[in-house]
């Protein structure tokens, strides 16, 4: 047995329903004991809308999902016959597996965004900025430093018509 991890291209948005057909297939059919996993890499990320901070999925590679797998023709044939699966990378004939160094990466990448949610909004020095929550909430001012580990940024304010430095976490401030 050599299982190993492969890339299956889907419908862009039909990662999730393409994982719940493999793996209902894999419950009827005598491929399971083939079909180990089947992974779609997601990190958190966090938003405000309407003054609420959210969290939400977003997809490391969109239209992908990772699925290990002892890979033989009535396999091939399986997958790649799953509605929304569009193939397997890879050449044609023969898909080519990630290497494991590949896979651990992935995983571990996935892992981390779980404890500590991504921005959705990256920021950088100099983009204009409303706040939009906070002591400071309606003020407009201009991004001065981004520290994009702790997810907050320094963002230099007029008030009293002298610039001031605020610091404030991401979701606290809209892009302008």
């Amino acid at each position: 047995m050599s299982k190993k991890w492969y890339v299956i291209h889907t419908l862009t948005g039909q990662e999730e329903k393409v994982k719940i057909a493999i793996d209902n297939k894999l419950q009827e059919d005598a491929l399971r004991d083939k079909v180990f996993q089947v992974f779609i890499p997601t990190e958190q990320v966090s938003e405000v809308k309407d003054g609420k901070k959210r969290i939400s999925l977003r997809k490391f590679f969109p239209g992908y999902l990772l699925v290990e797998m002892d890979l033989d023709d009535e396999i091939w044939y399986a997958v790649r016959n799953v509605p929304g699966v569009t193939g397997f990378i890879g050449s044609k004939a023969k898909p080519t597996p990630l290497l494991d160094s590949e896979v651990n990466l992935i995983i571990k990448q996935t892992e981390e965004k779980k404890e500590k949610p991504t921005p959705k909004v990256i920021f950088e020095k100099g983009d204009n900025v409303k706040i939009i929550e906070g002591p400071f909430v309606n003020f407009s001012g201009t991004v001065e430093e981004v520290n994009p580990d702790k997810g907050k940024i320094k963002v230099m304010v007029s008030i009293f018509g002298r610039a001031t430095p605020v610091e404030m976490e991401y979701w606290q401030v809209e892009r302008l």
